[in-house]
């Protein structure tokens, strides 16, 4: 998964960093379902068998992404003055402990 996106990631920074574009949030917001479904789907196609699923892999990406989405339009849509519709850092801190947290649930 992290080899999908790391073509969106490159166009984030690039967009966000180097050309001041707000291209960051609808290139992750956008392509997160795709890689989600496209890598879902190139394992089972691609697989020699069958792939056996739990519940809890569907239910863990699909509530941690829900919660993701809803945290992040909320600091989208808060800010005073020229801070409307940009992220601060104090709010990426948060979204990072939250990535961090996802990635614990993991193992």
């Amino acid at each position: 998964a992290a080899g999908g996106s790391a073509p969106e990631l490159f166009t984030s920074f690039m967009g966000v960093f180097v050309e001041r574009s707000d291209v960051g949030f609808g290139t992750i917001v956008g392509s997160a379902v795709f890689n989600v479904l496209f890598v879902i789907a190139m394992c089972s196609l691609f697989s020699s068998g069958d792939l056996p699923l739990t519940w809890w892999p569907l239910l863990r990406d699909s509530v941690y992404y829900s919660i993701s989405l809803v945290v992040l339009a909320i600091f989208f849509s808060t800010g005073s003055g020229d801070a409307t519709n940009a992220i601060e850092w104090y709010e990426a801190a948060i979204l990072f402990v939250m990535y961090t947290g996802y990635a614990y649930l993991m193992k």
